[in-house]
């Protein structure tokens, strides 16, 4: 089947399937800056709810084999946000990767088309979020339970899964600010540092388990040997110390950016700069690179437990071995030297397994990182296209594809390398140090505040200067 074919195919099923799906609508005016955030809020709060809200009639499992990917997709375990975002995340990247391959033609230029695409975006987010949840379901909380009471662990699986993508369409839509995928996010980083910091709840050896209660604890009893290091990756000054030092690095690689003076065709005298970002990849190549690793340990861990749950199969022990004891817990084989031993006394009983996962993590997102310029539209082809698209040129040269191509690509392949390099190894560290709310929360989170403080600005920016709002191409 030929990808004109497919796209034509797809066009079709979305044209009759539009009108029996349910869309939130977008406000008839634009709202003020003050009531997106409210509505932002309310949806914030409603997802925070949910989190609280146990799964009816599911028991608790004894290990959470997602837990390696509870801060990507902003998910909590035995409660109605069980899979959290993950469907809609999975549908986004899937379709993304489709349009950007061109296996899926359609032109963003035409609002029907955009239309379309997101339209097909929601219909294959219905699919994932019903296949994830009856697959879910049934080999986490299907063993031991009746039909009956499986299939509405089901039901609520795949109601909360719709209602999380429709509190994100009234975030996008323009009801709030933003994305909703990106507050849900940066909600539960934030929620794991303030837990980690004041959470005044007892530990397994009887100190509290935030770090400012437990430093007032020790101070009382005088014994301020272990505020430094603590058992149990239990949050400690250094690893407060080493989280505020990544946050510090984050935000300075932020602004790290090459600028190309650019002109505009159409407004004569209007002048801007085309920024190209040393972590011009963003967060994606981490995002994939940690999905791809959560599905290898996961698929790891259930051909142990069918096939080598005494770790006596030596082709088996190759691929990975586990604690009987603790089937979520590597001790051996190819996963155990791509999953990061978290904390700093971890890491030092096995440097060699720490410094292995590092440079995985390193290699890995280089790899994604080039994967994804070419596949999501950043390449210099396709920034070149866009600028011209966009009415502007770059001083100096023809306003053609070919020169302005070679421009970008003097540039775009070395900042996608080493900036995907940078967050790698970022990404990998902070693990391994055990920084608070882990080495790929803190990449979103940061990611994520920035985005919100540029567009922050921008809407100010509108309401002092419209026109310039305008010119900018808001809508």
């Amino acid at each position: 089947m030929s990808e004109g074919t497919i796209t034509a195919l797809v066009k079709r099923i979305v044209l009759k399937s539009e009108p029996y799906l349910v869309q939130v609508p977008k406000p008839k005016k634009k709202l003020s800056l003050q009531t997106r955030l409210i509505w932002t809020g309310i949806a914030l709060l409603i997802y925070q709810v949910m989190g609280q809200t146990p799964l009816f009639g599911a028991t608790t499992p004894q290990f959470d084999f997602l837990a390696f990917a509870r801060v990507i997709f902003a998910s909590q375990q035995g409660t109605l946000i069980e899979l959290g975002i993950g469907p809609i995340v999975t549908a986004g990247l899937l379709m993304q990767l489709l349009k950007g391959s061109e296996i899926l033609k359609f032109d963003f230029k035409n609002p029907e088309e955009r239309g379309a695409f997101q339209t097909a975006t929601k219909l294959v987010t219905y699919i994932v979020i019903i296949v994830e949840s009856i697959v879910y379901a049934g080999a986490v909380y299907g063993p031991g339970v009746t039909p009956d009471v499986l299939y509405v662990i089901m039901g609520q699986l795949i109601a909360a899964s719709i209602l999380i993508m429709f509190l994100d369409e009234l975030v996008q839509k323009g009801w709030g600010l933003g994305s909703g995928i990106s507050v849900f996010i940066m909600a539960g980083v934030a929620q794991q540092i303030v837990w980690s910091l004041f959470s005044p709840i007892p530990a397994g050896d009887g100190s509290m388990v935030g770090l400012i209660p437990y430093i007032g604890q020790s101070i009382t009893s005088a014994n301020l040997s272990d505020i430094m290091f603590r058992s149990n990756n239990l949050p400690s000054l250094l690893s407060m110390s080493m989280t505020a030092g990544i946050l510090l690095i984050l935000v300075y690689t932020q602004g790290m950016k090459v600028e190309i003076p650019i002109v505009s065709t159409k407004y004569r005298g209007f002048s801007a700069t085309y920024p190209i970002k040393l972590m011009y990849v963003s967060n994606i190549p981490v995002i994939l690179a940690s999905a791809l690793t959560a599905n290898a340990v996961f698929m790891g861990q259930m051909l142990w437990a069918n096939f080598n749950p005494r770790n006596n199969n030596a082709l088996f022990n190759i691929l990975g071995q586990f604690d009987p004891t603790s089937p979520s817990t590597p001790i051996g084989g190819i996963i155990y030297y791509i999953t990061p031993p978290r904390g700093f006394t971890i890491a030092a009983l096995d440097p060699i397994r720490a410094l292995v996962y590092v440079l995985f993590m390193i290699g890995i997102v280089i790899v994604f990182g080039r994967l994804w310029v070419e596949l999501g539209g950043l390449s210099p082809k396709s920034a070149a296209k866009n600028l011209l698209d966009a009415d502007v040129q770059v001083p100096g040269f023809r306003r053609s594809n070919q020169p302005v191509e070679a421009l970008l690509n003097k540039y775009i392949p070395s900042v996608t390398i080493i900036g995907s390099a940078i967050l790698g190894a970022l990404a990998g560290v902070s693990d391994v140090l055990g920084v608070i709310g882990g080495g790929v929360g803190i990449l979103l989170m940061v990611d994520i505040l920035i985005n919100y403080y540029q567009q922050l600005i921008r809407e100010q920016v509108e309401v002092v200067m419209p026109r310039l709002g305008a010119l900018l191409g808001r809508k």
